[in-house]
């Protein structure tokens, strides 16, 4: 599969190497011409507000936005999550997000970069290390959005950190930062593959 980055900001070289370690095409999605040309796409952590801004400015906002309505199969990860929510909280006033997920998501729900953690989790019923940073979760979901993973938040309740909603997966977690290629394979292998013919 032809697995595009959004490369406006964040750590998007990351996902290139799990992509291509995964055996798939790899490719850094700065303008409409590089979209149109991939199978699938993944949303890399960074500052959420920054990446739609510079969405909106390489006119790559609304783009996403209609390959998303069309089915394209996308992962969020940790500010991607926060770009495929359809509702934000904590956000810059009238930040944009690419949306998808009918969610409402909290960001740095966590804390600041000084709070970042490691945490245990169970993802796809298996043991999985998760790095957070700055770190957002999940408040609210719809009826459609799937919960594969969640952590007890500094507020004592458990919140959703890993959701999926038909071809839109997201995480609040940074996998591309560990070396564990599971969640990334995930990706490819339950989502793109049941969406992609």
């Amino acid at each position: 599969m032809k697995i595009g980055v959004l490369a406006l900001q964040g750590d998007f070289r990351e996902h290139i190497q799990a992509v291509k370690i995964s055996g798939h095409a790899g490719l850094t999605v700065r303008r409409p011409e590089e979209l149109a040309e991939i199978d699938a796409l993944i949303l890399p952590g960074g500052e959420s507000t920054t990446i739609a801004l510079l969405a909106q400015t390489f006119n790559l906002l609304k783009p996403i936005r209609e390959r998303i309505a069309a089915g394209m199969p996308v992962y969020g990860s940790c500010a991607g999550m926060i770009l495929l929510a359809d509702r934000i909280l904590d956000g810059a006033q009238d930040q944009a997000t690419f949306g998808g997920i009918d969610m409402t998501v909290r960001r740095n729900a966590f804390g600041r970069q000084v709070d970042s953690f490691e945490s245990d989790l169970t993802f796809d019923g298996a043991p999985l290390r998760a790095v957070f940073i700055r770190a957002p979760w999940v408040e609210q979901l719809g009826k459609d959005v799937q919960v594969l993973a969640e952590v007890q938040g500094s507020d004592g309740a458990r919140h959703p950190v890993a959701v999926r909603q038909s071809a839109l997966f997201a995480t609040s977690f940074h996998p591309e930062l560990t070396g564990d290629l599971r969640v990334h394979r995930y990706f490819f292998d339950q989502v793109c593959a049941g969406a992609i013919k």
